[in-house]
């Protein structure tokens, strides 16, 4: 467990951890709370369901992976192991999702066109970058690994 929780006073992984967290909590906080224009867990459970045949647990798992990890990773609780957590949840949207509709975003909101890879590829990018460093500075996973 130590060599999970193991990183450096580096500045680096907080700033990735800390920013990383807080673009991605008000996703998780529009499916688990309803806010910022989202429609709460059930309706986020049920549509995951009709549309893409996602069984409900694994919804409720990127629900809290998103929310409460989020909220963990910004203060840089078990960093490694959110990040692989949120890593599978950009897989999982990109392969089901997003992939289809080519890398770039829809930028001149097109009707009839989705979402593309290009944000989910850049997430995946400071997660590889926390997976090998860790929380860095001020981070929980520091202060309970060097006790």
């Amino acid at each position: 467990m130590k060599k999970i929780l193991n990183t450096s006073d580096d500045i680096l992984p907080l700033i990735l951890r800390v920013g990383l967290g807080m673009v991605i909590l008000p996703h998780g906080l529009q499916k688990i709370l309803g806010v910022f224009g989202g429609h709460g867990p059930q309706w986020a459970v049920d549509m995951w369901q009709q549309w893409w045949g996602i069984p409900g647990i694994i919804t409720w798992l990127v629900i809290l992976g998103e929310s409460i990890g989020m909220i963990c990773l910004i203060l840089g609780l078990g960093t490694r192991i959110v990040s692989a957590a949120l890593g599978i949840i950009m897989i999982g949207a990109i392969y089901l999702v997003h992939g289809q509709f080519g890398f770039f975003m829809n930028w001149y909101s097109e009707p009839g066109r989705g979402e593309g890879f290009e944000f989910h590829l850049l997430v995946f990018t400071l997660i590889i970058a926390l997976l090998i460093k860790g929380g860095g500075k001020w981070s929980i996973d520091r202060l309970i690994a060097s006790k």
